[in-house]
């Protein structure tokens, strides 16, 4: 039997998670979008202790958002302020709508742009076309072990330094900082070097694949500025096997 239109938008398909007396809805129009919120607390363990850590009214930036998973985890549980980076149109949509139907609009700011080591404007390719999808690369087609990708689709998109950001006053200094961009973290960090030497920056988590030289690089210089990680929480996050295999999320402190 065929929906009318009214039908059809009444549905707005979403799913809730309540965390320690916190509730906290999603938009999930699909598979994948509800897959991110079933796994939540599966997927990356460790990120969620790392947010665990975080002071109320703390600034929080999300670099690579994607649809907000922990832009709204962090801000509904911890009550820090959010600068959230996801320059997927659809992923960006789809932030915004969590941020609405969260009530976050006073601690939680969207932009639909990238970060990187330079500002323009760049073609975003895309792997992955699903709503919630993930693995584009910004300015370069290449995937996150620097791999030819398999690109779908083409988008434009907006993209600057976070040095730039933070002194032109755009964003303040964050305390804390998340980079999950699929293979160009070191575009991002070597782009916020100046913020990341300030020490009011006291955590950053990276999504680091170890297979890369250019990443193995990126630990180093964090290490050397001060930002320290613990291998034990490295090696516990490190995916063993899989098309992922190296891949782990360093938590770095100040």
């Amino acid at each position: 039997m065929a929906l009318t239109l009214e039908e059809y938008e009444r549905l707005n398909p979403r799913c809730e998670i309540e965390h320690e007396g916190v509730n906290m809805v999603f938009a999930t129009p699909g598979k994948l979008t509800k897959q991110r919120v079933d796994t939540i607390y599966r997927k990356e363990p460790w990120t969620l202790e790392w947010i665990a850590t975080f002071k109320p009214g703390e600034i929080f930036l999300d670099c690579g958002a994607n649809v907000g998973m922990y832009t709204i985890w962090a801000a509904a549980t911890r009550k820090v302020k959010v600068y959230a980076f996801e320059p997927e149109s659809q992923n960006y949509a789809l932030l915004n709508r969590n941020i609405l139907a969260n009530g976050l609009g006073d601690l939680v700011k969207a932009y639909c742009m990238g970060l990187l080591d330079k500002a323009g404007l760049f073609d975003l390719y895309m792997e992955d076309m699903r709503v919630g999808g993930s693995c584009h690369a910004v300015g370069e087609a290449l995937g996150f072990r620097h791999q030819p990708l398999n690109t779908q689709f083409v988008q434009g998109c907006i993209a600057g330094t976070l040095d730039e950001l933070v002194a032109d006053g755009a964003v303040p200094v964050p305390n804390h900082i998340k980079i999950d961009v699929d293979g160009f973290e070191p575009k991002v960090i070597a782009g916020a070097r100046a913020t990341l030497a300030n020490p009011a920056v006291r955590s950053v988590l990276v999504e680091t694949n170890q297979n890369l030289e250019d990443h193995r690089a990126m630990v180093r210089e964090l290490n050397a500025m001060g930002l320290m990680h613990d291998r034990a929480q490295v090696q516990r996050a490190e995916r063993k096997e899989g098309t992922f295999k190296g891949v782990a999320e360093h938590v770095f402190r100040r």
